[in-house]
């Protein structure tokens, strides 16, 4: 990495890394389609309902994992075996623990916060349901993912492809087993969630076990050192407290999305259900452009222990040319394609044009209440249709601001980025909702909201890393004298 040429580097970095996390996506969309599959009311917009939710919990550990791809590529660019080795295993020690704690709580609030969100009757306790069996397994959920982020900080990015390649197909399997033979519904879509991690575990385990370089996995050394553990903690720390916070902002918005729902058509989940299927396919574009953020974080990281900020300035250049390119792409299947894709969440109904010519949702909402056939397919549909013609379209906006971000973290400044992101994206939803939104009570105004952050933050994100990077050249000329941009 703090080599040659970076362009072809950064792609072959991030292009396992994004086939790994496509097929995570996948997988949590059959989650999806099989529980739709199932024939149960309401059975996907009870799985969507709880994404915010289980995200607020999920995103501090997953914070701390971002924290041991920092300090472990940082320790790889030092070139320091020993504290390489103590990051490994400390942070291992560490996703153990807070997975334990995160099961904990999820297990005791899920409910009611579900109920506080706006969810009730049978919505709820399919979500309660799904819920509860999910975080049975965070502690494992927790281990891989902090195993993984291991590798990616070494620059390998194939071994967590095959291993969550295989896991996935054992999970989809066991989707469609517990659905279609044994005919559950969420319950088995969350067991076979449970299931593809703790099969995670197990395979990854087994290849760090038998790692011949620093990051190689001795039971003995599985001990928390406090030196790691504050570098871990000072990295990661930030990360997942903006993780919390975004999902916060997001439950907001949910608990939003839900009102307008039960107050058009009381016991009926179609804006839920649209909305749902939307964040689901929407899931495909971030997971996307994460990957370069990973890029981003793990180059940065690496040129910042050895202490070649000029080249970073190329780090970045790529970065933000990959994830742009990638984004457009994305975003443009999903809007070429977004009816066939969204047909497989929502079922069949009318053709496009059936229902593009059906007016306005909230007269298709009045359709609904007055018994026209398929108008809650309609509903779904444009709900559906609203989310990405609003978000998808300029979602290069927010692969900008995850480039930015992961820029600022390698370079040591993670709390920074921290408070850039809550203050561009967290604030600003928020009084988006409670002074824009209630001015124009539409899904459209509540969407809007996202896209209009994501530019700020990423301006921001950019102009701060820049400044950042200069600093750092200013205060080490030597290192960087005969660096080339």
């Amino acid at each position: 990495m703090l080599e040659g040429p970076l362009l072809g580097k950064v792609f072959l970095f991030a292009l396992p890394l994004m086939a790994t996390n496509l097929l995570q996506m996948m997988y949590n969309a059959a989650d999806m389609i099989v529980a739709g599959m199932s024939g149960v009311e309401g059975a996907i917009g009870s799985i969507g309902t709880t994404g915010a939710m289980i995200n607020l919990i999920l995103n501090v550990f997953s914070g701390f994992a971002i924290g041991t791809n920092v300090v472990v590529a940082r320790n790889i660019g030092r070139g320091d075996e020993k504290a390489t080795r103590s990051a490994v295993h400390t942070s291992l020690v560490m996703a153990a623990l807070f997975g334990a704690v995160c099961m904990v709580l999820g297990l005791f609030i899920s409910r009611p916060l579900l109920a506080f969100l706006g969810d009730e009757g049978r919505i709820l306790d399919l979500a309660s349901l799904y819920a509860r069996i999910y975080f049975f397994g965070t502690p494992f959920m927790a281990v891989s993912n902090y195993m993984i982020a291991i590798f990616r900080a070494k620059g390998d990015t194939r071994t967590p492809l095959f291993v969550l390649t295989g896991t996935g197909l054992l999970n989809v399997g066991m989707n469609l087993f517990f659905v279609l033979v044994m005919r559950m519904s969420v319950d088995g879509v969350a067991y076979a969630t449970l299931i593809a991690n703790v099969m995670n575990v197990l395979i990854l385990g087994l290849i760090m076990l038998r790692d011949a370089g620093w990051c190689r996995l001795e039971w003995k050394q599985l001990r928390l050192d406090r030196e790691a553990m504050r570098d871990i903690l000072r990295d990661g720390l930030p990360a997942g407290i903006q993780g919390a916070l975004f999902s916060l902002s997001n439950m907001l918005i949910q608990s939003t999305i839900i009102g307008i729902n039960n107050a058009t058509c009381p016991g009926g989940s179609a804006v839920i259900d649209g909305n749902a299927a939307a964040t689901n396919l929407e899931g495909f574009a971030y997971v996307a452009t994460n990957a370069v953020y990973s890029a981003a974080v793990t180059f940065t990281s690496q040129h910042h222990g050895a202490k070649k900020y000029k080249r970073i300035g190329t780090v970045m250049r790529c970065c933000y040319f990959v994830t742009a390119m990638v984004a457009v792409a994305v975003a443009a299947v999903l809007l070429l394609f977004r009816h066939p894709m969204l047909g497989l969440y929502l079922g069949n109904g009318p053709k496009a044009e059936d229902f593009a010519a059906s007016g306005t949702l909230q007269q298709a909402w009045m359709r609904m209440c007055f018994g026209v056939e398929q108008t809650k397919f309609a509903i779904s549909m444009e709900t559906a249709y609203t989310r990405f013609y609003v978000m998808i379209a300029p979602y290069f906006t927010l692969a900008f601001m995850e480039v930015g971000s992961g820029v600022l973290r390698g370079l040591g400044k993670s709390t920074l980025s921290t408070i850039i992101s809550l203050l561009g994206s967290c604030v600003f939803r928020l009084l988006w909702i409670f002074l824009i939104f209630p001015l124009w009570p539409t899904l459209t105004m509540v969407y809007l909201s996202y896209p209009i952050s994501w530019t700020l933050t990423a301006l921001t994100h950019f102009t701060v890393s820049v400044v950042v990077r200069r600093r750092y050249m200013r205060m080490y000329p030597e290192e960087n004298a005969a660096e080339v941009l």
